[in-house]
């Protein structure tokens, strides 16, 4: 399963707004200046996180974005079934024979549990100097 921009700039939006959680709204120019990226690309990722009930607007010269809810309260899965649709490592998994079906489905499952499982929360609050560092294979 590979998750695009989409999902990629879609849970880096919704980190920062839990991360300013309880401040009022922070306003999508301010992320993307902080993060390097498009406001225009930001823009078209909110929208349909708004739609979804996931964020809130709120228009004005101090508006901006909010979380609609608790970031302990939404999960990763919920962004990225939005921007991405279904989880879904391979499509037609139905039609595999049985040993290719439930590996699939194996790999689907445990997936969705990391993405089920992890709160914006939990990502607001994981670090740089939280992060593993990069694998080193000896052959």
């Amino acid at each position: 399963m590979k998750i695009s921009t989409k999902g990629r700039y879609g849970l880096t939006i919704m980190i920062e707004l839990a991360k300013h959680y309880g401040e009022g709204p922070t306003p999508l120019r301010q992320i993307a200046a902080e993060k390097e990226l498009s406001e225009a690309y930001l823009e078209q990722l909110v929208s349909p996180l708004r739609n979804a009930g996931l964020v809130k607007s709120v228009r004005g010269a101090y508006g901006g974005y909010m979380l609609a809810h608790k970031p302990a309260d939404i999960s990763a899965a919920d962004v990225i079934r939005v921007l991405e649709g279904p989880i879904q490592p391979v499509e037609g998994i139905e039609n595999e024979e049985a040993p290719q079906r439930e590996l699939w489905g194996r790999i689907r499952d445990a997936v969705k549990h990391v993405l089920d499982t992890t709160s914006i929360e939990d990502l607001a609050k994981f670090s740089d100097s939280d992060a593993i560092d990069g694998y080193m294979f000896y052959i």
